[in-house]
């Protein structure tokens, strides 16, 4: 048995960077990315492994570890000597210390269970020394696929599209979906006043460029009408404020299980409502304005050919909702609320987009305060919002109002995503208004989910994610 195999214990000595030798031989590389990476771990979590040498300070292990100390101009690292080794054994150990960690595997469910902690904690995961790639891989994730394309155990494949938090409404396959939804019935104009409609040339850049197009093939310029009437395909959005049933059923499916009763205190257009009863769930929506009840009830009437579970439209103040409903013990709360007085839908007193803003959020905390409180416990909450400027142009802080009320109601505020909406017809007005004013043009919704009682729980109470495509038809 040689000394080296019986050696006492090992003592661990800082020395000076400058005595050590490193090794001319070592066939271990190390490209300046990793080197960086070490640098960045020395910093989180300081010396852990020190640098090998034998008798005559020459580098055994920790070639890697020398780079990074002078990358962090240190004058001393710790060191162990390793006394007694033949110049065979440490030519054999250089070389075991870096093949014999890479002969281990992993336990990918827990490798990921593991990221997944440390990515939900907001950890810098560069620290693991997993590079993007490697983690893309692990959990699936192909950025070539377009949301919709098939792989087996992909995200997409799994939820749609990837749980993650920016939401891209502008990809073909998010168009083509929300196609197939309008195309069941979906009449978001149905209910509202002129007022609240868009003007039909709110309409992406893509589309000016046809009509420019074909304006010069005929040798003049033709209206909006007459455009839409000569290429009907390319009206794919309706003139008016609708809610985007694509994210409407995302959240469904991500965050109420089915056969649940969803709560939605905004009840406004049909979309929420048809969205659910298609997915299976039962929907009480409230909502001031008779005529606004009326025309979702008559749609629905139009829509269900199947019979599926009617969405329930109540006509009263949402204020009131938790008497509306009495009793009712909701799986999901879900709506999309009035962005203050950015869009006035009545006349109404009791209409809180009429109100100022103060009084506007007064009425809103107590809203939500009452619609929480028909949630059952270990329940998800969504709102899907936007900011919205004053008077002057400042924005009024409508989103953190939001999670305010929720908080303060007594859910806690559990995910975030970015929903990126439709450019429209901003290309063309972004250049004069920003000139003008140094506003940004804004395409993009804030989904605030929150969660009443336990996540955990609450995800149990889900259950498995449902992607049963009720358009089986839908081109890839």
């Amino acid at each position: 048995m040689t000394k080296a195999k019986n050696q006492s214990t090992l003592a661990i000595v800082y020395k000076s960077l400058n005595s050590l030798i490193a090794y001319a031989r070592n066939a271990r590389t190390h490209s300046d990315e990793q080197v960086s990476q070490i640098v960045a771990s020395i910093n989180e979590y300081g010396w852990t492994n020190p640098v090998l040498i034998d008798e005559n300070e020459e580098v055994i292990a920790g070639h890697g570890r020398l780079l990074a100390a002078e990358q962090l101009f240190v004058d001393e690292v710790p060191t162990i000597t390793l006394s007694g080794l033949s110049e065979q054994q440490k030519k054999a150990y250089r070389l075991a210390d870096n093949k014999l960690p890479l002969n281990a595997g992993w336990d990918d469910e827990l490798l990921k269970q593991e990221l997944s902690d440390l990515l939900d904690s907001g950890f810098d995961i560069d620290l693991t020394g997993f590079s993007q790639s490697e983690i893309d891989e692990l959990f699936n994730v192909d950025d070539n696929l377009l949301p919709g394309e098939s792989k087996a155990g992909n995200l997409t494949e799994k939820f749609l599209v990837p749980p993650f938090s920016v939401l891209n409404a502008r990809e073909g396959w998010w168009q083509e979906r929300k196609r197939s939804w309008i195309s069941l019935g979906i009449q978001s104009e149905s209910g509202r006043d002129s007022e609240l409609l868009f003007n039909k040339s709110s309409q992406s850049g893509a589309v000016y460029d046809k009509k420019n197009t074909y304006e010069a093939k005929i040798g003049r310029t033709v209206s909006w009408d007459e455009f839409f009437q000569a290429h009907p395909d390319l009206q794919t959005l309706p003139t008016t404020s609708i809610f985007d049933p694509v994210i409407c059923e995302l959240a469904y499916r991500w965050f109420s299980p089915d056969s649940g009763v969803v709560i939605d205190p905004f009840a406004g257009g049909s979309v929420r409502g048809v969205v659910a009863a298609k997915l299976g769930r039962q929907y009480l929506g409230c909502d001031l304005r008779s005529e606004q009840v009326d025309a979702n009830r008559q749609q629905w009437d139009q829509i269900d050919t199947d019979g599926g579970i009617a969405p329930h439209w109540h006509c009263g103040d949402s204020r009131d909702i938790h008497q509306h409903f009495k009793g009712a013990q909701a799986d999901f709360l879900f709506s999309c609320p009035p962005y203050a007085d950015l869009e006035v839908y009545s006349d109404d007193p009791a209409d809180i987009s009429t109100l100022d803003y103060p009084e506007f959020v007064s009425a809103y905390r107590q809203i939500i305060k009452n619609a929480l409180s028909l949630l059952k416990n270990d329940r998800f909450a969504c709102f899907v919002v936007g900011e919205v400027r004053d008077a002057k142009g400042i924005y009024r802080n409508f989103v953190s109002d939001t999670v305010s009320a929720f908080c303060d109601a007594g859910a806690a505020y559990y995910n975030e995503a970015i929903l990126v909406t439709q450019a429209g017809s901003l290309p063309v007005r972004a250049g004069k208004m920003f000139s003008a004013s140094r506003k940004l043009g804004k395409t993009h919704q804030n989904v605030l989910v929150f969660v009443k009682g336990d996540p955990r729980k609450a995800v149990e109470a889900c259950g498995e994610v449902d992607v049963t495509d009720i358009f089986p038809d839908q081109p890839d």
